[in-house]
């Protein structure tokens, strides 16, 4: 019995094997076995991008994989990258479907993220880069941004004051906290971490706020088996994890619903005579609300929430987690510290703190991200789907086709650059761009780009740069910063959270106690 069944595994993967050449479909690893296709793959789900760039190292830069039923493209090549993204972008363009994930935490796929690429999406799209994130929006919120920074900077002096010697810094709640207070400021006008002078009211908020980010953290992930299997649905297995992530977006909704109507009964009260100044400085809520107001058909407050919590999750785990990754390889790169420094000494001075403004000025700090970017991308895997036929690379691409552009390998990849797993910020300094040539692609590229872009790299920036700027760091050992990385909700961050040590640099003391 057992030899007839092997037997039978292997005629049909013969089959599917002499098959999928003569469709002249891209390279597939053997074996694909029966039901499950490729799925054996994720026995290490949160190393998922390095397995798959080791099997292009094998295979090629184009391949395919079967995830149960799903056909699953990958690019690990600048060519093939561009091809897709530029050449072909509208062919692909879609996210992928009927993902558990997009149909409970999406609204049902009809958020900016989750949305096929449509009148809908591109309305959303529209939205997101003229009205919430565009330069002028941005730099009206400029004093929040700073004054999040700034009290960083203060939490930092006084932890130094607490103990007579260094304590031991966790930078990764530190770094999570200030970007989630920061996108908070500017989406809703509050802040739910650290030195909260709140009523019970707000007290209560804070903490409902604060276990939503924490459970959506642990439940998203990069793609569950269910996702591909959905016979396992069907049979009552994992129906656990969806109910968890029903009950994840009814908090969700809710907690963006208290927002909404909290902001509609304050535009209800305000004077109608605002100043100019007080409109201009409206939250992401105000400004689509207002938008609601002109078009109540469009702008529903299903659109608004889907908006505020897509912005939410794209801005403030990627951020942080590039902050901690940086300060890492800085840490292990004492001189490649030492160049910032000098170079914020240099276009500030010690008579001031760094501003948003400074940034433009201190083109080695630029260097330091765009590397860090490029050795750990927040998100190494860039989804897609393809909604018609088409070719990659002379191989044919059947339509509805799961697309993951690798960029983790296409970012290490030797044949492009020199010394790819080695911390090098100066490469940088010889005029690579970040999309030059589709060597570097952390935010992605066409019209799937990332929106928040621009309000990445000033968070990311300004707060590198103050605490470069104001404190001196070092490791708590002698022993090197692990560096390795590990998939974390939709992004990856680094396996061992950072601890780290740091004093008031002598030269910011009159500074900093002005804070």
């Amino acid at each position: 019995m057992f030899l007839y069944f092997l037997l039978l595994l292997v005629f049909y993967a013969l089959t599917n094997h002499f098959l999928n050449k003569f469709r002249n479909f891209p390279p597939i690893p053997f074996p694909t076995l029966p039901i499950i296709g490729h799925l054996y793959l994720l026995i290490k789900p949160h190393h998922f991008h390095r397995t798959l760039t080791k099997i292009s190292n094998r295979f090629g830069p184009v391949f395919l994989l079967r995830f149960g039923s799903r056909r699953i493209l990958i690019i690990s090549s600048p060519s093939a990258a561009e091809e897709c993204l530029k050449q072909k972008d509208v062919f692909f363009a879609n996210r992928p479907l009927d993902l558990l994930s997009g149909k409970h935490l999406g609204y049902n796929y009809t958020t900016i993220a989750t949305s096929s690429y449509n009148d809908h999406w591109r309305n959303l799209r529209r939205i997101s880069t003229f009205e919430i994130l565009s330069v002028n929006r941005l730099n009206t919120l400029l004093h929040i941004r700073t004054d999040e920074v700034r009290l960083l900077v203060h939490r930092l002096l006084h932890l130094q004051n607490q103990e007579d010697r260094n304590p031991v810094l966790d930078m990764r709640p530190l770094f999570t906290e200030v970007t989630l207070n920061i996108m908070m400021r500017m989406i809703a006008g509050k802040r739910y971490y650290e030195d909260c002078v709140v009523s019970k009211e707000d007290a209560e908020e804070a903490e409902t706020f604060r276990k939503m980010i924490k459970e959506s953290i642990e439940l998203t992930s990069y793609s569950s088996v269910r996702d591909y299997l959905p016979v396992l649905r069907w049979v009552g297995v994992g129906r656990g994890f969806e109910k968890s992530l029903i009950e994840l977006q009814k908090k969700r909704d809710g907690f963006m619903h208290i927002l909404i109507e909290q902001h509609k009964k304050n535009m209800a009260s305000s004077n109608s005579n605002s100043s100019h100044d007080e409109k201009k400085t409206k939250t992401m809520i105000g400004v689509l609300l207002s938008l609601q107001e002109s078009e109540p058909e469009y702008y529903k407050d299903e659109i608004i929430k889907g908006l505020v919590l897509d912005l939410l999750a794209a801005g403030t785990e990627t951020s942080a987690g590039t902050m901690e990754m940086a300060l890492s390889f800085l840490l292990n790169h004492p001189e490649a510290m030492k160049k910032a420094h000098t170079e914020l000494v240099n276009c500030v001075g010690h008579g001031r703190l760094v501003n948003e403004s400074d940034l433009a000025n201190l083109p080695y700090l630029h260097c330091i991200i765009k590397e860090t970017l490029r050795l750990i991308p927040p998100g190494p895997l860039i989804p897609h789907a393809s909604s018609k036929e088409t070719t990659v690379s002379g191989y044919h691409v059947p339509g509805g086709c799961m697309v993951l552009v690798n960029i983790w390998a296409i970012q290490r990849d030797p044949n492009v650059w020199a010394e790819p797993n080695k911390f090098k910020p100066e490469r940088f300094l010889e005029g690579a761009e970040l999309r030059e040539g589709f060597k570097l692609l952390p935010f992605g590229y066409g019209r799937r780009i990332c929106p928040g872009e621009n309000l990445a790299l000033r968070m990311v920036g300004l707060t590198l740069a103050s605490i470069i700027q104001c404190f001196e760091w070092e490791r708590v050992t002698e022993k090197m910063v692990d560096m390795d990385e590990t998939a974390r909700g939709l992004t990856v961050s680094l396996t061992n959270p950072l601890q780290a040590m740091c004093r008031p640099r002598s030269t910011m003391m009159n500074v900093l106690s002005q804070i």
